[in-house]
Order: C-alpha cells, then sequence, then structure tokens
C-alpha cells in the first residue's frame, strides 16, 4: 500500500491486467501479509472492488489455519497445536480484524456517547476491556481449535468453513449498513463504502464451495442463518450506538462469527448432527 504515492519515473509499471485479478489481489494485499506483485498499485477504486473477495481471504487463512493444525497435532499435544494454527492465522494477517476486535471492546465498553466511543475505538492506547476481550477471543479460539482437531477431515473442514463465512457476513453488512464515521481519510473508507449487487453476487459465490466443503455434515449449514442472525443483531447494535459500523467493527463482526462457527459445529457434532 505504500507504493500508492509513487509518481512519475519512480512509479513502477502498472500494466492493465484482465479481469479480476487486480481487485483479488488487492483484497490479499490489504487483509493479509502475503507478498503481491508491485504491478498491483492501489486506488480507492481497487479497494472498493476488492471487497468482494473478503470470502476469498477466507479460503486463504482458514486453509494455512487448518494445514498448520494438521500438521503440528502430529507432532505436539492439542493444545500446542491449536495455539500454532492460532498463531499461524494471526501472522498471516497481521491480527487485522483481532486489532478491530479489542478497538470494539474498549470503544463499546467505555463510551457512553457516540462521539466517546468512537473517539475511545481510534486511540491506539489498549483498554481493560480490549485485553479482557482478547484474551475470551484466544481462550475461546484455542479450545475450539483444539476440539475440531479431534474430528479430523471434518474438524478441519469446519475450520476453512468458519473464516468464509464470518468473512461473508461481513460483506453483507457492508452491502446494507451505513459507514458510521465523518472521516473521510480513514484507511477502511474505500472499503466500507456500498458493495454493487454484483460484488455481493460474488461474495455468495465464494461462499457456495464452502457450503459443498461441509456437504458431509448437512447440520453445520444451520451456521450460516446463525450467523446472518448475529450479524443482524450486531449491526443493529452498531446503528444504536454508532449511527452505523466503522472498520473496527468490520474485524471485530469477522472474529466474532469465527468463534460462533466454530462453536456451532462443535455443539451440533457433540449433539451426533
Amino acid at each position: 500500500m505504500s507504493e500508492a504515492g509513487e509518481t512519475g519515473a519512480d512509479a513502477p509499471r502498472r500494466p492493465d491486467r484482465p479481469g479480476a485479478i487486480r481487485p483479488f489481489l488487492t483484497a490479499v494485499m490489504f487483509y493479509t501479509r502475503l507478498p503481491v506483485p508491485r504491478w498491483v498499485g492501489y486506488s480507492d477504486e481497487l479497494m472498493t472492488r476488492s471487497t468482494r473477495y473478503f470470502p476469498a481471504i477466507g479460503w486463504l487463512v482458514g486453509g494455512l489455519t487448518a494445514a498448520v493444525l494438521w500438521a503440528a497435532w502430529h507432532v505436539f499435544p492439542t493444545t500446542i497445536a491449536a495455539v500454532l494454527a492460532l498463531a499461524a492465522g494471526v501472522l498471516v494477517t497481521g491480527g487485522f480484524h483481532e486489532d478491530g476486535f479489542a478497538d470494539v471492546c474498549d470503544g463499546f465498553g467505555g463510551g457512553t456517547t457516540r462521539e466517546r466511543t468512537l473517539a475511545i475505538m481510534k486511540d491506539s492506547r489498549v483498554g481493560a476491556f480490549a485485553v479482557l476481550g482478547l484474551i475470551l477471543l484466544f481462550g475461546l479460539k484455542v479450545a475450539a481449535l483444539g476440539a475440531l482437531a479431534g474430528y479430523g477431515w471434518s474438524g478441519l473442514a469446519a475450520i476453512v468453513y468458519a473464516h468464509v463465512l464470518s468473512r461473508w457476513a461481513v460483506v453483507t453488512l457492508i452491502a446494507t449498513g451505513t459507514y458510521a464515521r465523518d472521516d473521510l481519510t480513514s484507511k477502511v473508507r474505500p472499503v466500507a463504502r456500498s458493495i454493487s449487487g454484483g460484488g455481493l453476487i460474488v461474495a455468495t459465490l465464494w461462499l457456495l464451495p464452502a457450503v459443498v466443503w461441509v456437504w458431509w455434515q448437512p447440520f453445520w449449514l444451520l451456521a450460516i442463518p446463525l450467523a446472518f442472525l448475529v450479524r443482524l443483531a450486531f449491526g443493529r447494535w452498531c446503528a444504536r450506538r454508532l449511527g452505523g459500523y466503522t472498520g473496527d467493527c468490520l474485524g471485530a463482526l469477522q472474529q466474532v462469527l469465527e468463534v460462533v462457527t466454530y462453536l456451532t459445529c462443535l455443539g451440533l457434532a457433540g449433539a451426533g448432527l
């Protein structure tokens, strides 16, 4: 993203690549720490179009998390394998969404007015609510990943499923919600623009393979309406507190829905479904 300001002779050549490759790679650049070619460049338009590929990022991050869990589980005790898998996911995203979750915990926990809540969420300092929230979040994730490891390939599929589904639900909030901040210089402002109907269809197409991915556990598909209900409740909560959502809210929602999907799959599997 630092290359966006290059001009003149110093600017890298940016060929007009066909199709969706540049928006997709822009999503990879923004949502992960994975390297992308310099010709991808940066623009607000690319950032806006990249939103539709957010569920595709779930395939990358979820796949890496599942792969590390599977490999580590054959060498280390389950808890250590779960921690290593969680660490891999955090490293590849740079803790991007966890940071948003922490800011929402601080802002919603300590703010009493819209202005105060937004100010706390923008503050780089970490408060008690953020610390407590992250402890509970990571504790649930480690426990869930460790439990899912015991279900073999089904458990690994659930991890990928959770990452894709949670990101798809975030896209639906962007499509129907209102961006709360008036600060147009916010780095997530292009992402927070309303997504087109075609973009929402593309995002949904990235979810459909995840549905097939867990076809042998059909009751796990109940995680989709449950995640959407949580998404609706969270969106209304943000609208009531802030007048809409922020980039931090989007990150927090992804984290919450990831855990909700893990717990839904584990609960259904525990019930024999």
